[in-house]
């Protein structure tokens, strides 16, 4: 099995300059919190969220992993621009795809000068560029490695059902990129369909993370046995652990096939002793301080972070 599929040694990430409470999404994001129309705070907390940004990027690059920033569009008006994964995914076989999503704000986040200079620059080969953008048209979404999990060594695509992730989106884009999908439902504890697969499930080369809880037992059980039979310890998380964004980690690597799992600050001391172990004896773990992202965004560590599994 070659596990370095599952875990990249180069990341994108968008450095926020208009970063803030985003109205258009909160209705269906529970993690996300408001700032009640202080303009002074919203001032304050996009600066916040770029020196959060700044020591976050910082802290990875440290244990040699290659993280490329882009900097937001000016005057774009796209406060989640710090969250590029939505929108955008690198696979091995050199596919781009771009991603329908369901805020109008949002949609404005799409970049094809980031696929350019990616190409151009950095050295990654960009063999098609699939667009699913249109179904906005028809008023269906599916954002990105936010709505999928996807295991790269084994062509499996995992997504939970919630306003922005369209089952049909999601089976036509498995069968364009020759993935098998696994669909399931998944609620918080006020039974309100949880908005992004990744806040409730990790996936590591060796093991995932999931809060079993949200989701019902049949289905679950299903879940479970796909993850076991490729090899992964299910470690599961509490609705408590996943409110504070334990699902929403990922696994990278270093230039020295050292591997590491990214996760907020909150994530971490929301782990009990035997998660912990159980982490650490698959990979180290690097941490970000990201508060106010978390809270004003209602998104993590991986909703930071998109993977680049181009080949050079």
């Amino acid at each position: 099995m070659n596990w370095q599929l599952q875990a990249p040694s180069s990341i994108c990430m968008i450095r926020p300059q208009g970063f803030g409470y985003n109205p258009e999404t909160s209705a269906s994001n529970a993690f996300q919190q408001s700032v009640n129309g202080n303009v002074g705070f919203e001032q304050d907390i996009s600066l916040l969220a770029r020196a959060e940004f700044d020591g976050f990027t910082e802290r990875i690059r440290d244990k040699g992993i290659e993280v490329i920033v882009f900097e937001e569009s000016e005057n774009a008006s796209t406060p989640d621009a710090v969250f590029p994964n939505n929108w955008i995914s690198f696979h091995k076989d050199g596919t781009v795809i771009l991603y329908p999503m369901m805020a109008p704000s949002r949609r404005k986040e799409r970049r094809r000068d980031i696929i350019e200079s990616l190409s151009t620059i950095y050295g990654f080969k960009v063999s098609r560029v699939l667009d699913f953008s249109h179904f906005e048209i028809d008023g269906k979404y599916l954002e990105g490695t936010g709505s999928i999990i996807f295991d790269h060594i084994n062509n499996i695509a995992y997504a939970s059902h919630s306003p922005r992730t369209s089952e049909k989106i999601f089976y036509y884009l498995c069968e364009r990129i020759g993935y098998e999908p696994i669909m399931f439902n998944a609620r918080d504890q006020q039974g309100k369909d949880i908005y992004h697969t990744n806040v409730l499930m990790t996936l590591g080369d060796k093991y995932a993370m999931i809060c079993l809880e949200a989701i019902p037992r049949k289905q679950g059980e299903m879940v479970t046995d796909w993850l076991k039979n490729t090899d992964r310890e299910v470690i599961n998380i509490s609705f408590d652990q996943m409110a504070s964004f334990a699902g929403n980690m990922i696994q990278l690597r270093n230039a020295n096939n050292e591997k590491y799992l990214v996760m907020s600050k909150s994530a971490m001391e929301s782990l009990n002793a035997d998660q912990m172990n159980k982490i650490l004896q698959y990979n180290q773990i690097i941490v970000g301080k990201i508060p106010t992202i978390e809270k004003y965004g209602g998104g993590s560590a991986r909703c930071m972070i998109t993977g680049i599994h181009l080949p050079k």
